[in-house]
């Protein structure tokens, strides 16, 4: 039996792969190959993360496919450079502010770039069993005693016990690449140990083991992210001395730990982050670690509103999505807000406005319009402008050039609050006539005033909804018609360019639009007309009145 299986073992070893690959190292019916002994039958080969990354690369290239999907804004610069340190097989640090998606980029090389790998299940280290030498699985599997030539980790322990138990039989579970991605924020408590492994005295009090036996170790977060991508955040937070032990795994492949006698080659690529007040020479990251990652590339902020408007709606957290619509509007006023703030000459620009803001800002509309009116009324939660002063407390930033205060900021952010607002609705007054805005002024000297309210629905069910209102005003009520129509096209637009990025668009599209979205529709309009030369209308608290 120990000869037969030993001639399994040479012959999958020494002969060519029995299997075409749809993908670099995987074959083409894998999700069929569930065991040690299926795997040896067909001689699989595996490949490392750099050709995994870098032929997988190609393939996409080939084909036209983009290769991270979810990443918006970057396609003229930060994906081009992202491909050639790919294509290089270079590691990567990604230079940038706060939200700039430096962590997502790295989530989505490792989802998109790394192939399905082998690994025998149970195993923390991702071990591939045919990556050890032919003596070490042949001893394993005939029951011989293991003779390691070389200290080197090939596989864990535990790894070994699963096959000298289940021999053939042992498990194979096919490990994509979004479960071979190891992150860790860098923070002053991460240790040495935290990163290499260490001896563990717990597992040697327990099991009786020696002190350097290969059962005493521990795996740290390097031979945790095994044949996949470490994503180190924030990189010059780690002290010197943590950066140092992640010098060999660059320059080498491999690293030790301590006074431990065994070399560990984790076959991974590590992906930095820093911010840009700390990437220089002399200063967080050290010399060496700063010339071993090999490409240094700068992120950005979205540099249009119709991008920053795509992050918001990919990202934005939505618990009902079928009950809620987003009208295009209200997305591009959250998405103004967030770059008016992004360049105010007040705001701490070291520091940055993350795309979080628009994104948790968007998700805080969604939740005002729910408590206020969707909930108590059974109706779809569509965000109006009288719901934005909610976002106050999803707003984060700092000020630079006066007291960083909570009242400079509340009121540093309703200013700007007011520009995007009168910015968002000048864009739809100036599409409708003068006549219609002397027929509108008309309206009001006779109907006095509209009323806006939180707690006011779309529909005719009391005199204070909106539709009732606008029963009263016969040009707004058609100019807030020709509003509506303009958004709907934009709402097209909108949706079809979601649907080209891959991104989920139940709550941008309804083709069932009802009064909450003429109710949200009025208010823009109505907003408008204060900005208009000469102005039509004033507002004061929750009334639009014609302007004295």
């Amino acid at each position: 039996m120990s000869s037969k299986i030993e001639e399994i073992i040479r012959r999958s070893y020494d002969s060519k792969p029995k299997y075409t690959e749809i993908m670099p190292g995987v074959p083409e019916d894998y999700k069929q190959i569930k065991t040690l002994g299926e795997l040896l039958k067909i001689n699989y080969k595996h490949v490392t993360v750099e050709e995994q990354l870098r032929g997988n690369l190609i393939l996409k290239l080939k084909t036209g496919e983009h290769p991270y999907p979810g990443i918006i804004g970057y396609d003229d610069d930060v994906v081009p450079s992202i491909n050639r340190a790919i294509l290089s097989g270079h590691d990567i640090l990604l230079v940038g502010q706060i939200g700039q998606a430096k962590t997502k980029l790295a989530e989505a090389i490792a989802k998109n770039l790394l192939s399905p790998i082998p690994v025998v299940r149970g195993t923390i280290t991702n071990d591939i069993p045919t990556s050890m030498p032919e003596d070490h699985l042949v001893a394993l599997l005939t029951g011989s005693e293991v003779v390691r030539t070389v200290p080197e980790f090939t596989v864990s322990r535990e790894c070994e016990d699963i096959i000298k138990n289940d021999k053939l039989e042992t498990k194979i579970d096919w490990i994509d690449g979004a479960d071979r991605f190891k992150y860790i924020l860098a923070t002053p408590d991460i240790s040495v140990k935290d990163l290499v492994g260490q001896i563990d005295a717990i597992k040697i009090a327990k099991k009786g083991v020696e002190l350097y036996s290969m059962e005493s170790y521990s795996a740290g977060q390097l031979l945790q992210a095994r044949h996949g991508i470490l994503c180190i955040d924030e990189l010059p937070v780690l002290d010197p001395r943590k950066q140092v032990s992640l010098l060999s795994v660059l320059q080498e492949g491999r690293f030790t730990t301590g006074a431990y006698p065994v070399i560990f080659r984790p076959d991974v690529k590590i992906i930095a982050t820093a911010n840009p007040i700390d990437y220089t020479h002399s200063g967080k990251i050290i010399e060496p670690l700063f010339d071993r990652l090999k490409s240094h590339v700068d992120t950005h902020y979205p540099r249009t509103v119709e991008d920053e408007m795509m992050i918001i709606i990919q990202e934005s957290k939505i618990a009902d999505q079928k009950n809620v619509f987003l009208p295009v509007f209200i997305i591009r006023t959250m998405a103004r807000i967030t770059q008016m703030m992004r360049d105010h000459h007040d705001v701490n620009h070291d520091k940055g406005v993350s795309v979080r803001m628009g994104i948790h800002s968007m998700e805080m509309l969604i939740g005002e319009a729910e408590r206020t009116r969707s909930i108590i009324s059974d109706v779809k939660a569509v965000p109006r402008f009288c719901d934005v002063h909610s976002i106050h407390q999803s707003s984060k930033f700092e000020l630079a050039e006066m007291e960083d205060t909570r009242e400079n900021r509340r009121n540093l952010l309703n200013s700007v609050i007011d520009a995007a607002l009168k910015e968002v609705s000048v864009e739809y007054i100036q599409k409708i006539s003068p006549e219609h805005i002397a027929k509108i002024r008309a309206d009001f000297a006779k109907n006095k005033a509209f009323q806006v309210s939180q707690l006011a629905l779309g529909g005719k069910k009391s005199e204070s909804d909106y539709e009732a209102q606008l029963a009263k005003f016969t040009a707004l009520r058609q100019a807030v018609n020709d509003v509506i129509s303009i958004a709907k096209e934009e709402q097209k637009q909108l949706v079809e360019r979601a649907k080209q990025l891959g991104i989920r668009t139940d709550a941008i599209s309804d083709t069932t639009l009802d009064g909450e979205f003429t109710a949200s529709a009025t208010e823009v309009l109505l907003e408008g007309l204060r900005h208009v030369e000469p102005a039509v209308l004033e507002k004061k608290d929750n009334s639009y009145a014609l302007s004295q």
